[in-house]
């Protein structure tokens, strides 16, 4: 099947697709899928080491003035 054969079919109830369309849909979402995911997961242990990194921050200056009592 072309691509754009598959393309060009929309879901409808007069025209049932054929395996080979459903199998390409499918694999196609799946891959977007699996994309989105890893997408996803970098975006949150990107922000998790940005909070861990805004917390060792906090500490090192809670420490630094409980040291020189300032605090």
């Amino acid at each position: 099947m072309s691509e754009k054969e598959l393309n060009a079919y929309r879901f409808n109830p007069e025209q049932e697709p054929t395996e080979e369309m459903l199998q390409q849909i499918m694999k196609e979402v799946a891959e977007e899928a699996k994309k989105s995911n890893r997408k996803a997961t970098e975006e949150y242990f990107a922000q998790m080491q940005r909070n861990a990194l805004k917390k060792q921050a906090q500490w090192a200056n809670d420490i630094k003035e409980t040291l020189n009592g300032t605090r």
